[in-house]
């Protein structure tokens, strides 16, 4: 028997060996499995390896140590156009999959690597910006609904035999019964269903199982067991189930011929097929039998209600008939699940809207749109309502698109707060409702910075959105609850609380709103205050607002304020003679006692005026540092002059150096820096008038760079020369009057001479008297080659400069103490750069200044 057997098997197993490289739905008989089961172990291997056939599969399992697992029935569809990077691919695996194909050998639009755990991913690194616009465009757009439940690639077309058997499960040939017999004899027995209905029982003989149920064969064999073998018991169970052929053909994935489980129905025959293709129907599979209708199945029953009621189960020879779905609609918008629809009959558009699961809590009922094409396949819109009972019942066609409009995001019984609070945001709004109802404690509720007396309500005044603001004291509100303060709310009420100190950024779109909303050229609410307050500005203005209001607006008055008498300007608009302006005093002290008279209503564009009290000033200091009796920091007042303040200082110590006081002003100060500023530009554009002139290399950038260094990062101190002396003595001429922050500094007496600039040796000496300027060039070491001795000058210790007078009819010029002595540098070594020189005396000056108040300072 077995070389017969192993040549029909060998036939068998090269029939599933090419089926399996050709992705044919043939698998051997069951026949065949049977005799290659009976062979032993060793041929079995053998002719499996030979013809490459798992030999798990052909066995099914049957050992009782063999583990039971499912084929892998359908794998996921692959697409049309993707592919395999094949250098990563070969890097991480050995052999080629099936299916696969590698990039290098097609164009496509995607090509996909293995990631690390052996996973196909998409190549980011290949993906272009028109692609990721074209893949983003394509996630936006409507799937059809229930396609990708079945959808797949089948990969086997082995049966499912592990499986539970129901009982109501009809018993036929090819069937296998497992029965375990334990007790007085024990035996295990695996008997299938021959094709004329019976099994061969090796102790009871044949026995007929036709037209039995699972549940009855039980019951049967049982029986004749008990009976006929005393002393045993049984147990039974089912084994291999026979295989059945079916056909699925029409709008399938894969159409054609397939052997399934007997215990398979419809949505397993499409679930092994692939699924159905894009234009498949899914709610009129058809079932046919010998040629004739059995049932039909809609999916939709399955997957919108978990209906299986005609999920039929299936019979050797089946044909699954899948014809093309005839109508389509795509709902979009505010529904819970978007997508393309199946129409089977007269759906109407409630119906439409219960397959998309309903409508969002966000979509608003009232407002959906229907497109449709007219008689004339042009495209029209119904807008349609499910407030509306014959809306709801709009049949919809073939080719509708359906759009659920969203609801509005406005809150409608809300009130908004804003500002300097701790708890911002959404109130809701209940009638009779007030600002202390919201706010009821200035330290629980508000910011530390938040202003008390100044707080806005802004309200819709109509339906285009303009509003009109009530101003109220957020304090006296929270405080005082009886007080006119504690207004009351309405419906969409913005409530903003101000920062003290930042009011401006927070009123600015208020009143940019109120000067938009004037359309037919009415005056916009606004009023402005200026002068003596501490917030000057333009504020807006409610119908009961007064003086009093815009002063808290502002923040109140400034120190040095005049109250009894303050400017409001009023614009008179006559249409017939135009505008005349009003001018009337405002006695601001007899306002804040709520004076009518003078605590007047505001009209738009009014402006008040806050004076400062006459001769009002801040108050101004002075340093005096040096040789005084109290040095120190003096207040002074409009008017007060150098003398003043140094009999205040107790007067001069017998060491003042007065020719050398050094007197600074803040004033000079700034118009120091602009000389620098001007200097600086002035010897930037003569290096660069240089460098385009021919002999203009002979300075280079990093030469003209270090002088514009030099020159920026001079300290300007702003000395003003004075004659202290005079001063002292009484010359009226001599005396000053003094300015805030100026600064005194005088030096004790000074008994030396310095040499500075381009000299051999710069250096200080000791003062003596007669000696002149040459003498002290000398102790120097005299000028050096670049020198400019020509342009050489003197900066006496009070600021002044002279320069030295040498002629044949003088003996030289008399040095003093304290001088400096500046020798600049030739222009002409700086490539002929003019202002070099000025640049040179500022800086010698400057730090000749700086220097003698570091010595005072000391």
């Amino acid at each position: 028997m077995f070389p017969k057997a192993k040549s029909l098997l060998a036939a068998g197993l090269t029939l599933v060996a090419l089926s399996s490289a050709q992705a044919l739905a043939v698998t051997p008989s069951p026949q065949m499995i049977e005799q290659f089961k009976q062979l032993p172990k060793s041929e079995q291997a053998k002719l499996a390896k030979q013809y490459g056939v798992d030999l798990s599969s052909l066995t099914g399992g049957s050992s009782a140590n063999a583990q039971v697992t499912n084929p892998t029935l359908v794998g996921e569809r692959k697409s049309e156009k993707a592919c395999v990077e094949k250098d990563s691919y070969s890097a991480k695996r050995q052999s080629n999959e099936e299916g696969l194909v590698f990039c290098d050998d097609t164009k496509t639009k995607s090509k996909f690597v293995l990631n690390e755990d052996g996973e196909l991913v998409v190549d980011e690194s290949e993906v272009t910006d028109a692609q990721q616009t074209e893949n983003a465009e394509k996630a936006k757009k409507l799937k059809l609904f229930g396609i990708e439940l079945f959808a797949g690639e089948p990969s086997t077309f082995a049966p499912v035999s592990d499986v539970p058997v129901p009982s109501e499960y009809m018993v036929g040939p090819g069937d296998t019964i497992n029965i375990q017999l334990y007790g007085k004899d024990s035996n295990d027995y695996q008997l299938t269903v021959q094709r004329d209905g019976a099994i061969q029982f090796p102790e009871l003989g044949p026995i007929s199982l036709v037209g039995l149920s699972f549940a009855e064969v039980k019951q049967l064999l049982k029986s004749k067991i008990s009976h006929s073998m005393i002393g045993v018991e049984s147990n039974i169970s089912m084994g291999e189930l026979r295989s059945i052929r079916i056909f699925i053909a029409g709008e399938a994935y894969k159409p054609g011929s397939y052997t399934v489980s007997s215990l398979s129905t419809l949505t397993q025959a499409l679930y092994i097929s692939g699924g159905l293709s894009d234009i498949g129907s899914l709610r009129n599979i058809q079932l046919k039998r010998k040629g004739k209708l059995i049932g039909t199945l809609d999916l939709y029953d399955l997957l919108l209600k978990g209906d299986t009621s005609h999920d039929l189960r299936l019979q050797s020879g089946d044909v699954v008939f899948i014809p093309a779905a005839k109508a389509h609609v795509s709902i979009d918008g505010e529904v819970r699940r978007p997508a393309i629809y199946e129409l089977k009959g007269k759906e109407t558009l409630s119906d439409v809207i219960n397959m998309a699961s309903g409508i969002k809590a966000t979509g608003y009922p009232q407002a959906i749109a229907l497109e449709r094409f007219n008689d004339k396949h042009l495209k029209t819109v119904l807008s349609l309502s499910l407030k509306s009972a014959s809306d709801k019942n709009e049949i919809i066609k073939d080719g509708d698109t359906i759009q659920v409009k969203s609801s509005s995001e406005r809150i409608d019984n809300s009130i908004d707060v804003v500002g300097a609070v701790v708890r911002p945001g959404q109130y809701q709004w209940k009638k009779g409702i007030k600002v202390a109802d919201i706010f009821q404690s200035i330290w629980g509720d508000l910011d530390v910075t938040a202003d008390l007396d100044y707080s806005l309500v802004l309200r819709q005044a109509n339906a285009h959105g303009d509003i009109k603001v009530k101003q109220f004291s957020i304090g006296k509100a929270i405080n005082t609850p009886t007080s006119v303060n504690n207004l009351t709310l309405q419906p969409r009420d913005q409530i903003i609380i101000f920062k003290y100190a930042e009011r401006g950024e927070q009123l600015a779109p208020v009143v940019s709103k109120l000067r938009k909303q004037t359309r037919l050229g009415e005056a916009s609410q606004l009023v402005e205050v200026n002068g003596n307050v501490r917030f000057p500005g333009v504020y807006p203005i409610g119908d009961k607002n007064r003086v009093t209001d815009l002063l808290s607006a502002a923040g109140g008055l400034e120190e040095g304020s005049y109250t009894l008498s303050a400017e409001l300007t009023r614009q008179n608009v006559n249409p017939e003679v135009g505008v005349s302006l009003e001018h009337k005093a405002i006695n601001i002290g007899k306002a804040l006692k709520n004076d009518n008279a003078n605590n007047v209503k505001l009209q738009s564009r009014d402006i008040l005026t806050i004076r400062t009290l006459p001769d009002w000033q801040e108050t101004r200091w002075v340093t005096v540092q040096g040789e005084v009796r109290f040095p120190g920091t003096y207040s002074i007042q409009r008017g007060e002059t150098m003398v003043d303040v140094l009999e205040r200082a107790g007067g001069l110590t017998h060491d003042a150096f007065t020719f050398g006081a050094i007197f600074l002003r803040d004033s000079v100060k700034a118009k120091e820096k602009e000389q620098v500023r001007k200097l600086a530009d002035e010897l930037r554009r003569e290096i660069a008038a240089k460098a385009l002139t021919k002999d203009g290399g002979t300075i280079s950038f990093e030469q003209a760079q270090l002088m514009l260094n030099q020159l920026e990062n001079i300290e300007v101190i702003g000395r003003l020369s004075i004659d202290l002396s005079g001063i002292i003595t009484g010359v009226k001429d001599a005396d000053i009057q003094l300015e805030a922050n100026d600064e005194l500094y005088i030096p004790s007496k000074n008994q030396t001479v310095s040499v500075m600039g381009q000299v051999q040796y710069p250096s200080t000496h000791r003062y003596v008297p007669n000696d002149t300027f040459d003498q002290y060039l000398e102790m120097a070491g005299g000028p050096r080659k670049r020198a400019d001795e020509n342009r050489s000058y003197i900066l006496r210790a009070n600021g002044s400069v002279i320069f030295p007078n040498e002629t044949w009819f003088s003996n030289g010029t008399q040095m003093m103490a304290g001088d400096t002595i500046i020798v600049p540098l030739d222009t002409e070594y700086k490539d002929t750069l003019t202002v070099w020189q000025q640049v040179t005396s500022v800086i010698y000056n400057s730090a000749v200044a700086v220097a003698s108040i570091a010595r005072i300072n000391n």
